[in-house]
This record gives C-alpha cells, structure tokens and sequence, in this order.
C-alpha cells in the first residue's frame, strides 16, 4: 500500500503527542477501543525485522503506536490464550486448556474484557474470531464466543478451500493439522473480507456512541487461502528454507517431541513442500494485512482516530520449519512470541518500540485503566499504561507460558535473558536457552554443568510464579 506526502502527513500527526485541548476533550468523552485479532499470527512481518513478509498496514499501525517487542502468550493454542487473554486469567485458573472448551463451565461469573466495557455503557460487537471458534457450527451457533460479552456478535464464514482457485495439500495430517494452501481468484466472499465489511458498517452507524469492537481475522490460520495476486507476490525461489544445525533435536527433552509429534520433523516435508508451505503462510498474512488496511482507512475517513484505542495481536506463534516444527503448541520462542501493537491517541511513546517483558494477561487491566473503569479485583495481569508513555520502562521480571497435552504438562518462563522450561509426563526434563548467545534457541543448556546455576535461579522463578515476577 503506497504512501502519498498528505498520508505521510497525515500519520505524523496522529502519532504525535495531542495538544491540551484535544486531551481535555478525550477525558470529557468515553474512549472507543478497536480490538484487532489475527489468527495463528507470528512476528514474521516486516515491523518485527522482516521485510521478505510484506505488512504494510501492520507496519503502519506500528508506526502510530508503541510495538512491543517481547510479548508472550500463556499458551500456544487457539481455546486457552484466547480465554486467558479474554479474562485476564492464566490457563490454571480459567482450566481452558485445550480447544472447544466453554470457559463459563469453570467461571461462570467472570467478567471478560468485552463485558466490563459493555456493562458500563460501551456498545460491545463482535465481527469474526475473538474466543475459539468451533468452525463450521460457529457460524449459526454462539457458543463459544460468550453471548454475556457481546451485544453484536457474528461468525462471518467463508468458502475457505472451497473456494474457486488452485489448492494443494503439502502434508498428510488430517484436518486443520494438515498442511494446505489454495490461491482464489479474488478476495471476495472470505471470511476475512466479509469481516472488513461488516466492520466498516458498523462502525459507521455506531461511531457517534462508545464501542469496544472485536475484529477477528482468520488468517493466517490454515488453510492458507488467499487471492493468487498475493501468492505472486512471493516467488517460490526466493522463499527461504529454514536454517537447523544437525542433532538440533538431540538435547531437547523427549516430553517436548511427543506434543502432537506430526508436527515435527517438517510433517514429513521435503524442500520444495517447505517453501510451498511457507509461502502460503506469507500469502495469506499479507491477504489479512490488506483487510487491516481497509478498516484504519475507514476509520481514518470516519474521523474515528482522535477517540480510538487500537490494539492488534496474534493470539500466539507459529513455527515456521524451526527445530524442524510447525504451527502451535510447542514452547520454543516461535510459539509463545507474539505481536502485539498497542496504540492510544497522545500517549508519548506512539511510535516506539517496547523491550519490556509483557504478558496478553496484561492487556485487559491496559485497557479498563486507559479507559477509566474499575476491573475486577481478581485479575491476574497488570496494566501497562506507564509503558505506553515511557516504553523504556522496566516492567516484568518474567513472562510464563504453559501447555498441557495427554499427560505430558510443560511450564515455560522467560525473562530478559533466558528462557526456561520444565517438562512433566512421560519424557520429562528441562531445557535453558540462553537468548543473548543463542537466539535461535539451539542449544539446551539445562545439560550443561556450567550452567548450574543459572538453572537452578530460573527453577526458582517459575516455583515462585507469576506473582513474584511483577513489577
């Protein structure tokens, strides 16, 4: 999407600090939050430092706000973060730990993010993905998008692989698990684009009132569909593989490898199908960048800037051949890493980039403090407004991420230099990356003698819990 100099023009002033008077009538007026989610999204994109991926929307609204660099899901699968995130609730406490799983059954009387705003007079509508989405059923049945939480809710589908187009199936795992990608015709129709649709109606005819609007894009998730003019965008050979040493796998615990082991070893993949593979995942990442950029231009042209908060993020990561590993549901770095932009009209660090460890937990006592309402007491995040101001502040002393699959449970924590993770169930054991010498996470040094001490600090960590790592 080019730039001309009015919008260059035009995107400075709304990143810089607002005048008084301007901040004087925002406190005066409830603040509007639009709450942007993509599914299966990672930080491959061009503002996160990778410019193969073409996002230049996403970029842009990390151009308007503070991008924060080191935020970490609670856990790399759709249901629980979702839910934790919702909530302000980590996945022992909402007990989410796996698809399909209705969090009221656990906590009946919470009150989700979308909730309190609604309860206090915003007007709360949902257009695609914000809870779990139980895909087909979803699009007639509200089940698990939580009707206490939504005065509008819809699930707009899409013909998704039956669409008109070329599709190929690149790995032999069934169902959502498999790998496939199909280039269509055009746009229209998908569910991404019926969600940018019905968004900008809304938002005309509901932006004179406060409104908290969920907007859930289904992409990247698989299958990888998306227009062929975005797939031409990505030639074949100047996709790159990934790079892992030999014996990558050999130090890592045998509980990690035995989480829906077809997703390791590239499902099986050989090179061709790799670049196949993550073409597709750019594809359909930059299809979901273009719907992103119809809504802000549409709130640009509604004059919907001066009184919105935006926030975006990807609900977790996504590997992308590392450790030879695809998707979710591992607790290497590219699974729990997530994007998360955050942008809040006359705050000083619009524009920034955050270093400080943050948690999606965090992200609801953000927003009911932005906004001047009083959360519940029992949160379990902890806002990060100073942050939006001074993104150089320090905040947490650690992020924690978990996962649980058949009796394998795995604990993961990061801090600002290592990550740490200890394995329960069959094939337990522990891994320590050290993220200043070994970014990529090679090298487990939870079996090295030297590293003693170092582990045996981060055991303590996770022991002592969230709690404990506050600001």
């Amino acid at each position: 999407m080019g730039f001309d100099t009015s919008r260059r023009a035009f995107l400075a002033s709304i990143a810089a600090p607002l005048a008084p008077a301007v901040l004087l009538a925002q406190a005066k007026k409830k603040m509007n939050v639009m709450f942007i989610a993509a599914d299966d999204l990672n930080t491959t994109l061009g503002c996160y430092g990778h410019p193969e991926v073409k996002t230049p929307n996403v970029d842009r609204l990390a151009a308007m706000g503070v991008r924060f660099d080191r935020a970490y899901c609670q856990f790399p699968l759709c249901g629980p973060t979702r839910s934790s995130l919702m909530t302000s609730m980590r996945p022992d406490t909402t007990q989410v730990l796996e698809n399909n799983v209705d969090f009221r059954q656990f906590l009946p009387n919470v009150v989700t993010l979308p909730q309190l705003f609604k309860q206090n007079g915003w007007w709360a509508a949902r257009e695609g993905k914000m809870y779990h989405m139980n895909v087909p059923a979803e699009v007639t049945s509200p089940k698990y998008q939580d009707p206490a939480s939504w005065d509008h809710s819809v699930s707009p589908g899409g013909p998704e692989l039956g669409s008109e187009g070329t599709v190929q199936r690149l790995s032999k795992s069934p169902g959502n698990f498999g790998m496939q990608w199909m280039a269509t015709r055009d746009g229209k129709g998908q569910s991404d684009t019926n969600a940018a649709d019905h968004a900008l109606t809304l938002l005309e005819q509901h932006k004179d009132k406060p409104f908290f609007f969920g907007l859930g894009f289904v992409r990247p998730h698989l299958p990888f569909v998306a227009p062929q003019k975005f797939y031409d965008m990505y030639p074949l050979d100047k996709i790159p593989l990934p790079v892992n040493p030999p014996g990558d796998l050999d130090d890592i615990p045998a509980a990690h490898k035995a989480i829906r082991p077809q997703l390791w070893n590239n499902m099986k993949m050989d090179a061709d199908l790799i670049r196949q593979a993550r073409r597709g995942y750019y594809a359909s990442t930059s299809f979901m960048d273009e719907q992103l950029g119809r809504v802000l231009d549409g709130m640009e042209r509604m004059g919907l800037m001066e009184n919105t908060i935006i926030v975006f993020w990807g609900d977790h990561g996504w590997s992308l051949g590392e450790h030879t590993h695809w998707q979710k549901m591992n607790l290497m770095e590219e699974s729990t890493h997530v994007p998360l932009i955050i942008r809040v009209p006359g705050k000083k660090g619009n524009g920034k980039v955050c270093r400080s460890l943050v948690e999606f937990v965090d992200i609801y006592p953000t927003l009911a403090e932005l906004c001047g309402l009083k959360a519940p007491d029992d949160l379990q995040g902890q806002s990060m407004t100073r942050l939006l101001d001074n993104p150089s502040k320090p905040f947490k002393k650690a992020a924690f991420t978990q996962i649980k699959f058949e009796d394998i449970v795995g604990r993961s924590v990061r801090t600002d230099r290592y990550r740490y993770t200890a394995w329960e169930g069959k094939g337990g054991g522990e891994e320590l990356y050290d993220h200043q010498k070994d970014p990529d996470e090679f090298t487990n040094l939870a079996v090295k003698p030297e590293a003693k001490v170092v582990l045996e600090k981060h055991r303590a960590v996770l022991k002592a819990g969230w709690k404990a790592a506050r600001a």
